[in-house]
């Protein structure tokens, strides 16, 4: 009774912020015009598509469904989403997501296979009369998560529904437990109607477990990301750029930047600039919206700014390319010598450095890591990765880019970092094979 109550509480207050969150999708909407659009998506309603490639199977209680929050999520889970769609060819698959960006990367990752096998929509609010209208229409048998996106309506809905739940690559942070235990009942509630959780460390999973998940369904696979998928285009692509740029400039990219972090990076290039003048910074913002004030901020401090969006190519004179564009990242990181990775020096827990470890460029990171924290320590034992804090970042970034011996062993050792550490991906589809056989 106290864990029904909980959740009658939780979806409550909801409800009471449900206008506060719609008016702030409209103030984002101001500056990223996407976030204004499909609104009717989030509350559950959306027209499923059907063609010859899917016939009727919609009508059965068969589809596979995927949740990725949002960018990163949705690029670390494409090797299993690709495994689990070659396994069951006739079984339609479901991809949600939260972010208009991470809508975007789906779009483009499986372009042809949309209104065929394959239906794509935001994840609708955690309420229960929305989920309810989601889950009548896309009729899932199975839906499968991704790291930490879990909502309380959201599991019990699936529950009651008869949708099993396993969430793949899943991470809980010490202070994102100290969170849920603030709504003990409701996150206890919640964790017991899990069918599987498969978790990236021990660690991490004894944190499950204090806030109330079944030893029983849970497995410590290691984390996806480490299964990051290389291709040769990726590889050219970045070395095409290289050579467009000059092959023989120095290359720093900071990835997935916050408010305030884009300022401590362009004190530090302005230093770099002092030794080595031809020396190039790729600055990539973590949110659309903020592009152009990162624009204003770059030419403020006097430097020669090129943006990706726009036709003129880099110069020789060009000091700064903003990639104010989404979903090349990675080919970004493969054109860089050095990267200095985002979310790390403001309180957000930083963002993934295997993407640049998987590619042999080191990585310089903030002390904020509470998102990556054990992927971080093996990357820092190993040598790939150094913590600096902000003021020592220029010292750090000017030694790397000068001595090309030391940048490339480093840039080897984060490398097998990642190559040791495969495999998870297969054991977390070993688990969802499981569930569906069920």
């Amino acid at each position: 009774m106290c864990s029904v109550m909980a959740r009658f509480i939780y979806s409550l207050v909801f409800c009471l912020l449900l206008p506060v969150i719609l008016v702030r999708l409209m103030i984002r909407a101001r500056k990223a015009p996407a976030y204004g659009e499909r609104w009717l998506e989030r509350f559950g309603i959306f027209k499923v598509k059907k063609s010859k490639a899917v016939g009727t199977e919609l009508q059965k209680k068969d589809a596979i469904w995927f949740h990725t929050v949002s960018v990163g999520e949705f690029i670390a889970a494409i090797p299993l989403i690709e495994q689990v769609m070659a396994a069951y060819p006739n079984r339609p698959i479901v991809i949600t997501t939260t972010t208009p960006t991470g809508s975007d990367q789906v779009k483009k990752r499986f372009a042809n296979e949309l209104g065929k096998r394959l239906t794509h929509v935001y994840l609708p609010y955690d309420l229960p009369w929305f989920l309810s209208a989601f889950l009548r229409r896309v009729k899932p048998q199975l839906l499968i998560i991704l790291e930490t996106e879990l909502w309380p309506n959201l599991i019990h809905s699936c529950n009651k529904y008869g949708t099993r739940v396993l969430v793949a690559n899943a991470r809980l942070s010490e202070k994102s437990a100290k969170g849920y235990g603030k709504l003990a009942k409701l996150s206890a509630q919640m964790l017991a109607n899990i069918d599987c959780l498969a978790v990236q460390n021990a660690t991490d999973g004894q944190r499950f477990l204090d806030l109330g998940l079944k030893a029983s369904n849970m497995e410590v696979t290691g984390s996806i990301k480490f299964d990051l998928t290389i291709k040769d285009e990726l590889i050219a692509q970045g070395q095409a750029w290289r050579e467009q740029w000059g092959a023989q400039r120095k290359v720093a990219i900071v990835a997935s930047t916050h408010q305030g972090e884009d300022e401590i990076a362009l004190t530090a290039f302005q230093a770099l600039l002092s030794t080595d003048p031809s020396a190039l910074l790729v600055v990539v913002p973590r949110h659309p919206e903020r592009f152009d004030n990162v624009a204003q901020l770059i030419e403020a401090q006097g430097l020669q700014l090129a943006r990706r969006s726009q036709a003129s190519q880099l110069n020789s004179q060009t000091q700064v390319l903003l990639v104010d564009t989404m979903g090349e990242l990675m080919q970004f990181l493969a054109a860089s010598d050095v990267c200095i990775m985002g979310g790390s020096y403001v309180e957000n827990g930083g963002h993934n450095p295997l993407e640049p470890a998987a590619l042999s460029v080191p990585i310089l990171m903030g002390p904020s890591q509470f998102n990556f924290l054990l992927i971080c320590q093996q990357l820092e034992q190993a040598g790939g990765l150094q913590t600096v804090a902000a003021e020592q970042l220029a010292a750090s970034l000017t030694q790397w880019l000068q001595d090309d011996v030391l940048r490339a062993e480093k840039g080897r050792q984060a490398k097998q970092v990642v190559d040791a550490n495969r495999g998870a991906k297969q054991k977390v589809f070993e688990l969802i094979a499981r569930q569906l056989a069920d």
